[in-house]
Order: C-alpha cells, then structure tokens, then sequence
C-alpha cells in the first residue's frame, strides 16, 4: 500500500481542537459511522474528546450492509456503554430509534429544565465523524430540508454550522475527519474501498484488487453472482514462475464485465474502478466489511 498518502490533512487536526472546543455548546453527540465498516470508519480520537458527554453512534448506511453484522454491531457497540443505532438517512429510516436513544439520554436534563421553568428546551446535538459517513445527509433528513452539503465524496463539509430542525433538535455539523494514523493496512484498504479517502490520492487498482481480496474472503457468492467467475480457477504462472491466483481473478473479472482493450488486455484500471463503484452502491449485496473483534490485518 502506497505510504505517501496525506490521511491527515492540516484541516483536519482544526476540526479536531475545534471540536473539542465546542463540546461544552451542546448536550450529546451523535457519531456516524459507515455501516459498513464500524471499526475503520470510528475515529479512535474522538473517544478522547468526547469524554463522557452523551453519545449515540449512529450506523449509516445500514441499506448497504449486512443486517445480521450490524446486529452484532449494535450489540457490541452496547457491551462497550455505547448505544448506537443504525440508520438509512436516504431512506430515512431508523430515525425513531435515535430520536427514542436522544430522549433517553436527555430526560434527566430536559426535567431538571422543566423544574426550572425552560419547558420545551431543545436539544443541541453535535454532529461528528469521519468523511463520507453521511453527516451531512443525517442532518438533511432530521432537519427536513437541504440544510447541509451532501455529496459521495469525502471533505464536503469544511466548516462547522448550526442548523434548526423546527423540533426541539439543534444540530451542530463539524467537519469529517480521519484518524491520524491509520491502524492497519486493512483499515485503509476498507476506507479507500467505502470513499472515506479520495480516490485521486490512492491507488485506485490496488485498492479495488485488495478489497476483491476481502470480498472474496467474507462474500464469495455475492462475487461469484456478480462477475459470473468461478473462484477456483486455477492461477497462471509467469516467465518467472510466479503465479497469483488473485490476479487470475481479478482479470476474469474485468473481461467478464467487458472491461477490455484493443487486443484483448484487461483494462485494469477501468474494472478497479467499476468494483469500486459496485461494493459503494451496494450492487454487489449488502456486505460488511468488519466484524466487532478488531479486523485481521498489518
């Protein structure tokens, strides 16, 4: 995996101090994660900063992961103190059970108010986590309206906001960011694959061949139904006898999907890039990429 890649730009670091800073404005935070990647898209930074103020992780993107894992998840997340729930901000679905986990979290506050005569006190949630994770869809759907920039790339948001809801829920958005050191090679590979890191600043082949790796692993007939290739295809060797039954596969793949040459060369960057396409639109299946013991990996 390339290592000249800038994970942690100086924007960043900003957003982390600021984020710090502006902790004592609100009364609970709610931390989006990719669904499906749990572990890889949790900034372990923001455990730091966040502290104990009331916290609810919230799982986008639950259409495109596996429903059972994210159970576990749930689950996990829960063992930990931490609840969590999973939502389709697109779809908006699952907004009950947060606005339920929001409540319950807030009732001893919101009385305390009341007693003091500040009946219908709104709720300030700050809204955090990593780049491409849905924030700013989140905060569209609670607020109902386009109140926040959205877009399938990471780093939309720059600068952090206040956005009213019309309910008793005021947002704070804060900008994405990533870890400052990823943990493993597999992690990176997982946030590469899902878009939580630019495209223009990875290798795009290798990610994708390094996530049909896992896919394979995790998902072997969802990628057998998808590309049409049988994955005990025997592998091939080259002028110097060396043979990657992977690479065969990533090429029968690529031809498969017509992603082909003049002379019948796999265009290997034109497939990597439509694998890509297909794990980030859930066209491969509902899939996920983590399970709640920390991923294998260097």
């Amino acid at each position: 995996m390339t290592n000249n890649i800038n994970w942690f730009p100086g924007h960043m670091r900003k957003a982390l101090n600021e984020t710090g800073e502006r902790l004592k404005l609100v009364d609970i935070v709610y931390e989006t994660a990719d669904c499906r990647i749990p572990f890889s898209s949790r900034n372990p930074e923001l455990d730091k900063i966040i502290g104990d103020k009331p916290r609810i992780v919230v799982l986008n993107k639950a259409d495109l992961a596996d429903p059972a894992k994210t159970n576990q998840w749930i689950d996990h997340l829960a063992k930990n103190g931490i609840p969590a729930c999973a939502l389709e901000s697109n779809h908006k679905k699952g907004f009950d059970r947060l606005n339920q986990l929001t409540m319950d979290l807030m009732e001893e506050k919101l009385n305390k108010a009341a007693e003091k005569g500040r009946t219908g006190r709104p709720v300030r949630a700050m809204v955090v986590g990593s780049p491409n994770t849905g924030k700013s869809t989140l905060i569209n759907a609670l607020a109902g309206k386009k109140a926040a920039v959205t877009g399938d790339r990471p780093g939309v948001t720059k600068d952090f906001k206040w956005i009213m809801t019309g309910g008793r829920l005021e947002l704070m958005d804060m900008p994405g960011v990533l870890w400052p050191r990823i943990a493993t090679k597999r992690s990176a590979i997982c946030l590469q694959a899902c878009g939580s890191i630019k495209d223009e600043v990875t290798e795009v082949t290798e990610t994708a061949y390094e996530i049909m790796k896992i896919l394979i692993e995790l998902y072997p007939k969802l990628m057998t139904e998808r590309y049409s290739v049988p994955l005990d295809i025997e592998s091939s060797e080259d002028d110097m006898g060396y043979s990657d039954p992977y690479y065969d596969l990533f090429l029968a793949m690529g031809k498969k999907r017509g992603c082909v040459m003049s002379g019948g060369r796999v265009d290997e960057e034109r497939f990597a890039k439509t694998l890509l396409t297909d794990l980030r639109e859930g066209r491969i299946g509902r899939i996920t990429l983590e399970e709640p013991d920390p991923p294998k990996g260097n």
